[in-house]
């Protein structure tokens, strides 16, 4: 008998030695990252993504900020993972007033900057000496400037930077007076001026439709409004994590959320740069 039981020990250890021990089965790491957002309808807009990364064990929780100046300080300071609520420009030049060292891993969409009225139906109405309010922050308050430009409201010096000021208006025959305030202020005060220039995700936040725009943006082809999702570049350092920042972007870029983007908000948010590798 124990001749017997030793030739199946033998055995079961040429077996091994041949095929490898057994392997394990190993469950799926569930991770948690948190992404910051500005504005509801981000939740809407990465439903699709969070879906596919739950399946991979990624828990992908959204992280809601009030305003455009604190998402890019708490990443930077390690309170959340990634955020996705800025264009190139705001990104280059927060980061660069701060000295934040975060950059662009992945580009999301592009959304107009419109104008918008509660008062008059059209820019041609709007009276000498109107009030207009526009983002008072450099990069959309910039681009503002420059939709109002367009409507032919005022007129730019012709040595304006990408991001002009009221200082780089050179003509104004309407006397048309430029209100400078928060972003996420100006729906709210839509109804104290005469028109207004709302940040996409704020106007949709109040239901604000974007066919009731006075005049529509005609800035949307410039690459530098094309929003992002951004992460530190510390965190880019580390394999690890950079793959799973490449399952967020891959999941964020898929047919299921321009769905989104078409049949929710009606086209409202135009995809650009999917094709773009950042990393």
């Amino acid at each position: 008998m124990k001749k017997i039981i030793a030739g199946i020990l033998i055995g079961a250890i040429a077996l091994t030695s041949v095929f490898g021990a057994p392997k394990k089965s190993k469950k799926a790491k569930n991770v948690e990252i948190k992404l910051g957002v500005v504005g509801s309808i981000y939740e809407d807009l990465w439903a699709p993504a969070q879906k596919a990364l739950k399946a991979e064990g990624i828990t992908l929780k959204i992280v809601q900020f009030s305003d455009y100046v604190t998402p890019n300080n708490a990443l930077n300071n390690g309170e959340i993972d990634l955020n996705a609520f800025q264009h190139r420009i705001f990104l280059e030049n927060d980061a660069g007033s701060h000295g934040y060292d975060i950059k662009l891993i992945g580009n999301t969409f592009i959304i107009p900057l419109n104008l918008y009225s509660s008062k008059v139906k059209s820019v041609a109405e709007l009276k000498d000496g109107a009030t207009i309010a526009i983002p008072n922050d450099v990069t959309n308050g910039g681009r503002a400037i420059k939709v109002l430009a367009a409507t032919g409201l005022i007129k730019l010096s012709a040595d304006a930077g990408f991001n002009p000021t009221v200082a780089d208006i050179v003509e104004n025959p309407k006397n048309i007076v430029i209100k400078e305030l928060a972003a996420n202020t100006i729906p709210s005060a839509l109804a104290d001026v005469d028109a207004a220039i709302v940040n996409g995700n704020y106007a949709l936040d109040f239901g604000i439709k974007t066919e009731s725009a006075i005049f529509k943006d005609t800035s949307v082809n410039e690459k530098q409004y094309w929003n992002l999702i951004a992460a530190r570049t510390a965190d880019l350092k580390d394999p690890e994590k950079v793959e799973f920042f490449k399952k967020v972007v891959k999941a964020f870029q898929t047919k299921e959320t321009e769905d989104v983007f078409n049949k929710t908000y009606g086209g409202y948010f135009i995809k650009e740069g999917w094709d773009i590798d950042e990393f």
